[in-house]
């Protein structure tokens, strides 16, 4: 990949991130970020934990970047685990779409 490939692709990810931050879970998206290590640790004592957290942000960005229906956004969110269902329960905002 060349530099101008790279700076296309990184611009268009910048501009779906702000839509993800300005979309109708921008609300869920900063609790779920705003959780702490420690938070994200007492699910598992391995890593699994945090590629799962990392994912369910993934799930919520997207959800918020294309304001997905709640219900739609509660099934992506059960179709990543027990993990990221125990670790969105951790956010209130997302526990009451669970």
């Amino acid at each position: 990949m060349n530099s101008e490939e790279f700076k296309r692709r990184l611009k268009e990810k910048m501009a779906e991130n702000r839509q993800a931050f300005e979309g109708d879970y921008k609300g869920q998206l900063n609790e779920l970020m705003g959780l702490s290590r420690a938070d994200i640790d007492s699910i598992t004592p391995d890593t699994t934990d945090l590629a799962v957290y990392d994912q369910l942000i993934t799930v919520v960005k997207e959800a918020s970047r294309v304001n997905l229906a709640q219900a739609l956004l509660k099934e992506r969110i059960e179709a990543l685990g027990d993990i990221a269902v125990k670790i969105a329960r951790k956010v209130p905002s997302l526990a009451a779409v669970l």
